[in-house]
């Protein structure tokens, strides 16, 4: 089932708390009081729900960081997301709203924290597809850095932000010690594991049932046969 026609027009039919509510009500005017404002998601927000908000807000906050939102972006962000044209207004409005608030993301990335705080793999997607979206008209390193910085507020560490940017490449140009978050002086059983983890972490079902759509699920495969191509790369290494 598509999360369009319950995303947006659900979130504004909510009584939805903290920064995504605050957005969300300034479009609507509707009036959030200061008491509502310290607490967390409302109890109806459904994980996929807050994936794809989180993904509007956050690279609208991205996008601007090099001083213009053009217009690859906002098309990356549209296709990624697979937004229908009955739905692109509201869209619109939540992102032009998000990119024109003069605060942060860090609230932001502390709300995702709280929803997503026994699945790291799809805070880790939220990065993946900030990175698509910001690669879409050209790497910027302005935008990267501050992908990076999300990364670090949304409790990733170093190697995974690097595992994940390393991952984006072709299958014979990437790292794959990078990509499994290993060295190469550990054993190939030890390389295994961390393999075999990844692997059961980032299968697109686990992804879903954690909180990723299935509307953004390309990418999060793109990732999986990076994870598959590294395990291989390094077994032809280890055994020459």
């Amino acid at each position: 089932m598509s999360i369009w026609g319950r995303v947006i027009g659900g979130f504004i039919g909510w009584s939805l708390l903290g920064p995504f509510g605050i957005i969300i009500g300034s479009i609507i005017g509707s009036k959030i009081s200061s008491k509502a404002r310290l607490g967390g998601f409302g109890t109806h927000a459904q994980p996929q729900q807050v994936f794809a908000v989180a993904i509007i807000v956050l690279s609208a906050k991205v996008c601007r960081a090099d001083g213009k939102i053009s217009k690859a972006e906002l098309l990356a962000v549209k296709d990624k997301l697979k937004i229908p044209e009955n739905e692109i207004d509201n869209v619109g409005k939540l992102f032009n709203a998000a990119a024109k608030e003069s605060s942060g993301y860090e609230e932001y990335c502390n709300q995702l924290n709280l929803v997503f705080a026994n699945a790291p793999q799809v805070k880790e997607e939220i990065i993946n597809i900030l990175l698509y979206i910001s690669e879409s008209d050209g790497v910027d390193v302005r935008e990267t850095n501050l992908i990076k910085d999300i990364a670090k507020n949304l409790q990733l560490n170093e190697n995974q932000f690097m595992g994940i940017l390393e991952s984006r490449k072709e299958s014979d140009k990437l790292n794959p010690y990078i990509v499994l978050g290993c060295d190469p002086e550990d054993n190939l059983q030890d390389i295994r594991k961390k393999y075999l983890l990844l692997s059961k972490e980032h299968h697109p079902d686990v992804l879903v049932a954690k909180g990723v759509p299935e509307e953004v699920l390309e990418e999060s495969k793109k990732k999986m046969r990076s994870i598959n191509s590294a395990w291989d790369q390094i077994q032809k290494l280890k055994n020459t």
